[in-house]
C-alpha cells in the first residue's frame, strides 16, 4: 500500500493550536498568508507552511516580511541525523533571513518553535578574517580557478611542501635545515614531519627525501613548482 502524500494543510491544525495556547487568534489563508495570527495592539504573525525545506518555501517567507516583521517557516520534522543536519542548517539560515522556525511532530501533532525571528546582526570573525588574509599574503600568485574542489586546491602550504619536495628533488636526502634554507621555508621540518600529503620520508634523525608520491608530485604539479621557482 502506498502512503498518500503529505500535504501542506496537515500542518494546519498544530500550528494554529500552538498560536491559540499564545492568545493569538487564528486564521488560515488570509491573502497571500497560509496562516495569520493576530493579538491585540501586535503585528499580525504569518507563518508559511511547506512539506519541507524548499528555496520556494524561504521566497515566500521574505515576501511575506513586507506584511509583518513576524514571519514563521514551518515543516513536518522527520527523524534521523540526516534531518537534524538539514534543522541546524535551515536554522541558521532563518536567522540570517530574520525569519522564525516552527516544525511539527505529524504523529501526534506537537507543533515545536526552533526560532523566533529577530532582525540578523552578523558577528564577525577577527580569528578567521586575519587567516584568510594571511593565505592571502602569503600564497604566490593565483594558481586556483574559483570553483575548484577544495580536495585540489593550491594553498600557501601546499606550496611550501611543493617547494620542499623541489629542493629533495634536486638535492636527494637532506638535512631539514638545509631545506629550509636552500627553499626559503621556514616551516620546512614541521612541514616534512607531519607529511599531510605523503609527499616525504624521514630517512634519519632530521634528514628527508622524497617518497614515491612526493615523485608523483614533482611530475603532477611540475608547472606549479616552475611557477614557484620563478617567483623565488
Amino acid at each position: 500500500m502506498v502512503d498518500a502524500p503529505l500535504r501542506e494543510t496537515e500542518l494546519y491544525e498544530p500550528v494554529k493550536a500552538l498560536l491559540e495556547g499564545q492568545g493569538y487568534e487564528v486564521k488560515g489563508e488570509v491573502g497571500a498568508a497560509d496562516v495569520v495570527a493576530c493579538r491585540r495592539g501586535e503585528d499580525p504573525v504569518i507563518v508559511e507552511l511547506k512539506t519541507g525545506f524548499s528555496l520556494s518555501l524561504f521566497h515566500q517567507a521574505i515576501d511575506r516580511l513586507s506584511l509583518s516583521e513576524t514571519v514563521y517557516v514551518c515543516v513536518p520534522r522527520g527523524s534521523g541525523r540526516r534531518f537534524l543536519k538539514s534543522l541546524k542548517s535551515n536554522k541558521t539560515l532563518c536567522r540570517r533571513l530574520g525569519l522564525g522556525l516552527i516544525t511539527v511532530r505529524l504523529k501526534d501533532g506537537m507543533a515545536e518553535i526552533h526560532l523566533d525571528p529577530a532582525p540578523y546582526k552578523p558577528r564577525q570573525s577577527k580569528r578567521k578574517k586575519a587567516r584568510l588574509l594571511r593565505e592571502f599574503a602569503t600564497r604566490v600568485g593565483d594558481p586556483n580557478t574559483g570553483g575548484t574542489t577544495r580536495k585540489t586546491l593550491m594553498t600557501a602550504y601546499r606550496q611550501d611542501a611543493l617547494r620542499c619536495a623541489g629542493t629533495l628533488h634536486h638535492n636527494g636526502a637532506t638535512k631539514a635545515a638545509h631545506v629550509a634554507a636552500s627553499c626559503g621555508v621556514a616551516r620546512a621540518r614541521q612541514i616534512m614531519a607531519a607529511n599531510h600529503y605523503g609527499w616525504f620520508d624521514r630517512v634519519a634523525t632530521g634528514i628527508y627525501d622524497l617518497s614515491p608520491n612526493g615523485k608523483r608530485a614533482i611530475r603532477d604539479y611540475a608547472d606549479q613548482l616552475n611557477a614557484l621557482t620563478d617567483n623565488g
